[in-house]
């Protein structure tokens, strides 16, 4: 989530890209128009005088939607999966502090919020809360940048929470900037440092945990990152609780004004973005994320990530895969013009994707008007031509498409441009685009099917974003892409 001092910096900061502006988006990634032809919004009615504010999002066992709000209130909503929605709205708990994530296990919801988790359970089964446990409390919180976000329950039980800095920008209490894993008996046990101002925590198909970034000091721009053990995630303010985790030896203090490549070389604990969104073009502010295992319910993205954006009110999609020990990948649009700023999504039971946030009176700035809201997408059964996924190979890329491709386009070199940029890795606040490129695709062959086309390339660069736009590629009915760009994060190269 953006910080307090983006009031001053934040659009400044649209500067860095150049000639580039907000509003310009919906030119950038198509039209919502166009988007909703396959993925409509609707919006679930909230009554009046229920300040929801949601934050925290979760599915009960009985398809009821649960809603954590930043009030710190739990709401259990049902009807809001209906078409049309009839929702109702019935009050489960209250007291916390400002939640983002929410877990339903074992007839209990495990509620994280600034400084806690909490197991909430209603023990006379009158649908209101009367017990309240605390699982643990041991890290420091005193102000309101350190936020804390959850995943949901790994396979042993655990969540991963990761706590923002103090001020977004330094680490005055324990274990502030850094990831933590809490057992379900409450143990709480350092994972990583190194982060700044996070948000969504969630897995991958593989059962990686990866957590966002928002732009800021030492981050160029926003980023998926993978919550290594041991690891250190680029933000060097965090180094002061290194004391306190036997075993975990600190990293020496990274360069400012050095690029990631290099600072990797120095710096064996650094572990560098799986995937990196453009500043603006893809994002400016992401918060929660899920991943998409629905068995197909929402279209042709199986085992992807999917990511709100607080600032721009849009959904992106996201994946990953592990080259050499290290986890990259690449980010695409997916869906603009929600109502307002997005905390979190999640998935029904129904193969729906639920978006819920809010605007804030702290002068933060959200493309969406509306103060707060809880909206869906529900697919169609419309298949959208899109660039599904790219993935890396020794020589160059493997482009999938969710429709087959003319062919005759598809084997043309220059249908494919693809740029590429990184950002300075500094203590300053976020980066410009710096040492940019143009590759060459040399050869382009699509496979049989038309659903791939194996690109090969002059070179890499390591450590870039690789930026395509695929602007006149067409199907194999003469369809245009919903959406043109892509943007592929290297930071390995494939042996083999």
């Amino acid at each position: 989530m953006v910080d307090f001092r983006v009031i001053i910096i934040a659009f400044a900061a649209v500067a860095l890209t150049p000639g580039l502006r907000s509003e310009d988006l919906g030119a950038m990634w198509g039209s919502g128009a166009e988007e909703a032809k396959y993925y409509p919004i609707v919006t679930i009615p909230i009554p009046p005088g229920v300040p929801l504010h949601p934050g925290g999002l979760e599915i009960l066992p009985d398809g009821r939607l649960a809603v954590g709000t930043r009030r710190g209130d739990i709401y259990f909503i049902k009807g809001a999966f209906d078409s049309p929605p009839q929702p109702e709205f019935h009050l489960f708990a209250s007291g916390q502090d400002e939640i983002f994530s929410l877990a339903w296990k074992d007839g209990a919801m495990t509620v994280t919020s600034f400084g806690e988790v909490t197991r909430i359970s209603d023990t006379d089964g009158d649908e209101v809360a009367d017990r309240y446990d605390t699982l643990t409390n041991n890290w420091g919180y005193a102000e309101g940048h350190e936020f804390a976000f959850a995943s949901k329950p790994d396979p042993e039980g655990n969540i991963w929470i990761a706590l923002g800095l103090s001020g977004s920008y330094e680490s005055h209490n324990l274990f502030r900037g850094w990831a933590v894993k809490v057992t379900p008996e409450g143990e709480m046990i350092p994972i990583c440092s190194g982060l700044r101002s996070p948000a969504g925590v969630a897995a991958n198909v593989e059962g990686a945990m990866f957590v966002i970034e928002s732009q800021g000091p030492w981050n160029g721009s926003c980023s998926l990152k993978h919550l290594k053990p041991g690891g250190f995630l680029g933000h060097p303010a965090s180094y002061n609780w290194y004391p306190f985790v036997p075993g975990m030896k600190e990293p020496v203090m990274p360069n400012t004004d050095s690029r990631l490549t290099a600072e990797r070389q120095r710096v064996k604990e650094l572990v560098p973005p799986a995937v990196q969104f453009p500043y603006i073009k893809m994002g400016r502010s992401i918060s929660g994320f899920r991943l998409n295992q629905t068995g197909g319910k929402f279209g042709p993205f199986e085992n992807q990530f999917f990511l709100g954006d607080y600032t721009l009110s849009i959904i992106m999609r996201a994946t990953t895969e592990e080259i050499n020990g290290v986890w990259q990948g690449a980010c695409y649009p997916f869906r603009e013009g929600l109502a307002t700023g997005i905390m979190n999504v999640e998935f029904s039971l129904q193969g729906q994707l639920i978006a819920g946030g809010f605007t804030t009176n702290l002068q933060w700035p959200v493309r969406g008007t509306e103060p707060f809201a809880i909206q869906r997408l529900d697919w169609t059964g419309v298949t959208p031509f899109e660039i599904q996924e790219i993935r890396i190979k020794k020589d160059g890329f493997l482009v999938n498409f969710t429709k087959p491709i003319d062919p005759q386009i598809a084997a043309k070199s220059d249908s494919y441009a693809i740029t590429t940029y990184t950002h300075i890795y500094h203590a300053g606040y976020g980066s410009p685009e710096v040492d940019q490129t143009t590759i060459k695709v040399t050869n382009a062959v699509p496979s049989e099917d038309g659903l791939s086309v194996r690109l090969s390339l002059e070179r890499f660069e390591k450590g870039h974003i690789h930026d395509f736009d695929l602007g006149g590629m067409k199907s194999r009915d003469g369809e245009p892409l919903l959406h043109t760009k892509a943007y592929y994060t290297v930071n390995e190269i494939p042996l083999d």
